[in-house]
């Protein structure tokens, strides 16, 4: 199987800081993957995709993305990534139709096939009779749809998502969780994190725990679960090794 992201001992360090956010660590990631990379808050999961995304430098270590680099490939390189960060990445006194065209415009899409792919989304999402409304008018489940739309307008091979349903209802997550798997059955490659440990489970192809820095241990969920005394699911799984303690700092 070709890995489509290969990490060899990437490590970061923060300025000033007394530990490293990502120690050292080696990891391959699939084409075709749904790859979850779980861990509580400060285990390192954010620090560890803003540099797989280009926006941290690390500290130590190197990796590719399909084989491009961002020493050597950056405007390639950001060609072939999506990111839905958690955060709305919107322009809030923008209509929904307005946001679609900014950031579509920014990977050059434009003409009339690009108006068709903002009209199949917005359909898709059930967003059309919203797509002229202002995103300050939207509640949390539109703003996360959009968000999601925005960031795979381009048809990235490696798509980044960060916590893609948090704070959305059942039927906002049902609707998200079915397209990012038509997504992912059309060729790309998905890196995922999330708190939602049932989500997750049935979601991902393949999942990491990382919690300190560390990689404690990774497989399918099946795979996790057996291996893993009197656990019965991923839930039991991630308590066993990172604790119960709260991560509240």
């Amino acid at each position: 199987m070709d890995a489509i992201i290969d990490i060899h001992d990437i490590a970061k360090k923060y300025k000033g800081a007394e530990h490293f956010s990502v120690k050292p660590l080696s990891l391959q990631i699939y084409k075709g993957e749904v790859f979850g990379l779980l861990g509580p808050n400060g285990a390192g999961k954010t620090t560890l995709i803003s540099m797989l995304c280009g926006l941290l430098e690390p500290t130590s270590g190197d990796f590719a993305i399909d084989g491009k680099t961002y020493e050597a490939d950056e405007h390639e390189l950001k060609k072939i990534i999506g990111v839905v960060p958690q955060e709305y990445a919107l322009y809030p006194t923008l209509s929904a139709k307005e946001n679609l065209n900014y950031f579509g415009s920014m990977y050059g899409l434009k003409g009339s096939e690009f108006k068709d792919k903002i009209a199949y989304n917005l359909e898709r999402l059930g967003l059309t009779k919203f797509a002229k409304k202002r995103i300050d008018t939207y509640s949390g489940g539109m703003k996360r749809r959009i968000n999601l739309i925005a960031g795979i307008m381009h048809e990235p091979k490696v798509l980044f998502l960060d916590e893609p349903t948090v704070g959305v209802d059942v039927h906002s997550k049902n609707v998200i969780m079915e397209y990012l798997t038509e997504i992912n059955q059309r060729g790309t490659t998905i890196i995922y994190t999330s708190h939602h440990m049932t989500e997750a489970q049935d979601f991902c192809t393949r999942i990491a725990i990382i919690d300190r820095g560390v990689i404690y241990a990774q497989g399918t969920p099946s795979e996790l679960i057996s291996s893993t005394p009197d656990a019965r699911n991923l839930e039991d799984v991630f308590l066993s090794l990172t604790g119960k303690a709260l991560r509240d700092a």
